[in-house]
């Protein structure tokens, strides 16, 4: 079976990472794609370039980390040389940092985020689905939504109680998102119909990194060695 895998914040966690695209056996048609947010705040972040630069076909929708660095990148000529960038350079989103790194290898981070879309659609069996870093609002299509909102909604503030955006989420695509982290999956239904799926189940805050395949739901999890980072 061909598989689409999605797999959660990855946030610097290359051990882990390693040890989940060993466990998912990739197969040369098969789509890996991440929900962004791949390097900053944990402990290995050349690492988890290095490994995702071995998988061809890999995919990236771009994180609220990633749309800082992209928004650099998108002031420097487009044949600058990518080196020679140090962590404080590559602050993410809110000043967010990485570990230090040798400059020297900078040019791996950026050259993996360049170029990349904020969202990916694609359709399975009838539904067709859509992954975003943060989440989409309702009623307004993803086209026409913003980088910032597509990398950072969570509640909705002109919405009385200021809901969760997917739990007024009612479809028909299914959305899968990262940026919020729940201690395991967050799936929000539809009747019978899966309409939105949360995968950051926080790995740098020593919980896990998760992988969801599309085709059949199958869910592959690797536990984080440690807490890298404070979850408020």
């Amino acid at each position: 079976m061909k598989s689409t895998w999605i797999v959660g914040d990855i946030h610097g966690c290359a051990k882990e990472l390693g040890v989940l695209i060993d466990k998912l056996e990739l197969q040369a048609d098969d789509r890996f794609i991440s929900v962004g947010d791949l390097y900053h705040r944990g402990p290995d972040p050349v690492g988890v370039a290095e490994l995702l630069k071995g998988i061809p076909q890999f995919e990236l929708v771009l994180g609220n980390h990633e749309r800082v660095l992209v928004e650099q990148l998108d002031r420097l000529p487009a044949d600058v040389d990518l080196s020679g960038f140090d962590a404080h350079d590559l602050a993410g989103d809110g000043g967010t940092t990485m570990v230090e790194f040798n400059p020297d290898d900078s040019g791996k981070l950026l050259s993996l985020v360049r170029g990349r879309p904020y969202f990916i659609r694609g359709e399975h069996e009838g539904q067709g689905w859509m992954i975003v870093h943060a989440g989409v609002i309702p009623g307004k299509s993803v086209e026409d939504s913003t980088p910032f909102e597509l990398t950072r909604v969570r509640e909705l503030s002109n919405v009385p109680g200021n809901p969760f955006w997917s739990e007024v989420w009612s479809g028909p695509e299914l959305v899968i998102y990262g940026h919020t982290v729940f201690r395991s999956m967050r799936p929000h239904f539809v009747g019978d119909k899966l309409v939105s799926l949360g995968i950051d189940t926080g790995c740098v805050y020593g919980g896990t990194l998760t992988a969801y395949r599309i085709e059949d739901g199958s869910v592959v999890e690797v536990a984080a060695e440690r807490s890298y980072w404070p979850l408020r």
